[in-house]
């Protein structure tokens, strides 16, 4: 992991958090194209709303694309959250452990790749379907993608879904 890994990271972090003009501004040398799109928008708080609020194909919580809406994807966030407290990174219980920017952070500050490059897959995933839509957004998850070694494949493109306990 090289400090420039760290540092692009942080700022995908942040470019995939709910905009903030000056928190953009801040990060405009390391993903320069993403920052004078966003910054040039004037709707950029409706497009990251509706980019990411109305479908789950371009959900930013991880585990939904690989154990989509089942029992499995409790085990995987208690994972997360305990290697979140082990770091001393505490998130608030307003957001998921599984949060893309949370991951992010978490790799940055601690320089430990594990979790990016297990949700690899995962990533790829999204960015498929936010170039698919056309989003500004693919651009820093293509980032991320690019500095994270290839994780292991995911079993099948869509989330499995819960059997159990449906009637």
């Amino acid at each position: 992991m090289t400090s420039l890994d760290r540092l692009l990271w942080q700022a995908a972090s942040v470019c995939l958090r709910y905009p903030v003009r000056d928190d953009l501004s801040l990060v405009r040398d390391i993903l320069p194209s993403f920052v004078d799109l966003a910054l040039t928008s004037e709707n950029l708080e409706c497009h990251y709303v509706e980019t990411f609020d109305f479908t789950n194909r371009h959900s930013l919580y991880l585990t939904w694309h690989v154990d989509g809406d089942t029992r499995r994807r409790g085990g995987s966030l208690v994972t997360l959250k305990r290697a979140y407290a082990q770091s001393g990174l505490l998130l608030t219980d307003a957001e998921l452990p599984d949060f893309l920017p949370a991951v992010l952070e978490y790799s940055a500050r601690t320089g430990d790749s594990q979790f990016l490059s297990a949700y690899r897959p995962a990533m790829e995933n999204l960015h498929r379907a936010l170039q698919k839509a056309g989003t500004i957004y693919a651009v820093p998850v293509e980032a991320v993608i690019r500095s994270v070694p290839p994780g292991p494949p995911m079993e099948q493109q869509q989330p499995p879904l819960e059997m159990v306990g449906l009637r």
